[in-house]
């Protein structure tokens, strides 16, 4: 069976160039789209044509499947790739790809269906044999119902919007007399957020690990597990550093853990890269289904690396009707990889920082990859996620990928905007990341060691250059004495400044 012949790209910025340099090893073409505020971005002038859709505002642009078909079809793709984000789980596209004749190379509508309404899917993961957390047998309804449930299985517990997302609709209880507020306020933005008040309830695990499985299929009812991701290190609910393997999993229950993400797939014939997301406790060493995320995932290269499978490639083979390229005995975790998430923000407030980059150069040597869209001049919008950059090292042993990671990203310069370089070689030094017992409460619990840590820094010669650079500006526009912005480059511009 043959593969695309062309094949649209519907995302923008690092995923939409690594979707690219598949299609080109494979020799098919690819199509790029771009927004208003995308003209001169990378994967633009990377891919073999792009075509306008829409202004710089994602609704308008990327989230606008109907001019993404209009392009599909005007440029003769017979394949689109949704990469993250954006279109990736949205049953509408997927079906109007389906209906114009159009390949979608993702999971099929009912895979993402299945998995899209979490008490659906915790329904369908029980059915499989997947252990989930201890709660409600679907949503309750009624303030009693609800204290019901949270006495049996006793507090802390956590009720959750059965559609939210994105930290809406969800609320932790300690406590019973919080209880009735906590439930009304979850129904409410739930409604407000969601159009959906349903709400259900769940044991809280205290401290977890986030650990997810890697999982694949195909049309011909063959499924797969790539072993395992820990993606602990998180601020506001978004990871920010992924390694594989965990160090925290013992290897009886990595393979137990692969063997129950198989179950699921194959429960729901799943076809094309999913991830199946769990919660670990650290101490029992048990785990418990969270979600399933039915597309790519932005730390898919660790795995690429630990198991020298091209994720991508295969996600085009798999949509194209073929069988995987591989069986379960192939597959081999060898080494240790980390991702650092590069991201335009302030690393002490998190706050987004768009702008004009000044200067660019990406660390390179061997045992590593860069995923970037970054260049010297080019201006990162505000309209999308501030990631711009993946640093993604390989070592022996999970010492080796820290040392390198620590190393490439003192090479990594990268001027004009605030990023969260040195927040990454900050966590990478701490003793709880090194040992690798930090859980999912990590940042949060040592944001005071680890911000002052960050100040402690100034002699590293990329982040003196960006605080210079800071100093600068903000001389030419008001006595730096005079800011009140929590910004580490500042602060660090300003001990500068003061020397001179």
């Amino acid at each position: 069976m043959a593969v695309f012949k062309k094949i649209l790209i519907a995302n923008r910025g690092e995923i939409a160039i690594r979707i690219t340099r598949a299609c080109r090893e494979l020799g098919i073409a690819s199509v790029a789209v771009f927004s208003d505020a995308d003209r001169d971005s990378l994967h633009v002038f990377l891919a073999d044509e792009a075509y306008h859709i829409g202004p710089s505002p994602s609704k308008e642009s990327y989230l606008n499947y109907r001019r993404i078909l209009e392009v599909a079809k005007q440029s003769g793709a017979d394949a689109v790739h949704p990469g993250y984000g954006f279109l990736s789980e949205n049953t509408t596209f997927a079906k109007a790809c389906e209906e114009a004749g159009i390949t979608f190379i993702g999971p099929t509508v009912a895979n993402i269906e299945s998995m899209g309404d979490k008490i659906s899917a915790k329904a369908l993961m029980k059915k499989s044999g997947v252990p989930t957390v201890p709660g409600s047998d679907g949503g309750v309804d009624t303030v009693e119902d609800a204290l019901k449930v949270a006495e049996k299985i006793g507090l802390p517990v956590i009720i959750k919007a059965t559609a939210g997302g994105g930290g809406k609709g969800m609320r932790i209880v300690r406590k019973m007399d919080e209880f009735e507020s906590a439930f009304r306020a979850c129904r409410s933005e739930g409604q407000n957020y969601f159009a959906n008040p349903t709400v259900y309830i769940e044991k809280f695990i205290n401290d977890p690990k986030h650990i997810e499985i890697q999982v694949f299929g195909d049309k011909h009812g063959n499924h797969v597990h790539l072993f395992e991701r820990e993606c602990s290190v998180q601020r506001r609910n978004q990871k920010i550093i992924e390694e594989s393997p965990s160090p925290s999993v013992p290897h009886e229950v990595r393979l137990r853990m692969g063997e129950a993400s198989v179950r699921a797939a194959k429960q729901i014939n799943y076809v094309g890269a999913g991830t199946i997301e769990y919660i670990f406790d650290n101490t029992t060493k048990e785990f418990y289904f969270m979600e399933m995320n039915t597309r790519l995932q932005v730390e898919h290269p660790i795995t690429e690396i630990v198991t020298g499978v091209d994720l991508v490639r295969e996600q085009i083979h798999v949509a194209a009707g073929k069988p995987l390229s591989f069986k379960q005995e192939d597959i081999k975790q060898k080494g240790h990889a980390i991702e650092a998430r590069i991201c335009a923000e302030d690393p002490v407030t998190y706050k987004p920082n768009p702008g004009v980059i000044r200067a660019c150069r990406h660390p390179q040597g061997p045992f590593m990859r860069v995923d970037s869209y970054a260049y010297p001049g080019y201006n990162v919008p505000i309209y999308y996620d501030p990631m711009i950059s993946k640093v993604i090292t390989w070592g022996d042993t999970r010492n080796e990928a820290i040392d390198r990671m620590q190393r490439a990203l003192s090479e990594f310069v990268l001027t004009g905007i605030k990023t969260n370089i040195v927040l990454h070689k900050t966590i990478l030094d701490h003793p709880t990341f090194r040992d690798g017992t930090y859980t999912t409460q990590f940042i949060e619990k040592n944001f005071e060691v680890i911000e002052p840590v960050m100040f402690k820094q100034v002699d590293d010669p990329v982040f003196l250059i960006a605080a210079a650079i800071e100093a600068y500006n903000d001389r030419k526009s008001k006595d730096i004495r005079q800011l009140n912005v929590r910004s580490t480059w500042r602060s660090v511009g300003r001990k500068l400044q003061l020397r001179t």
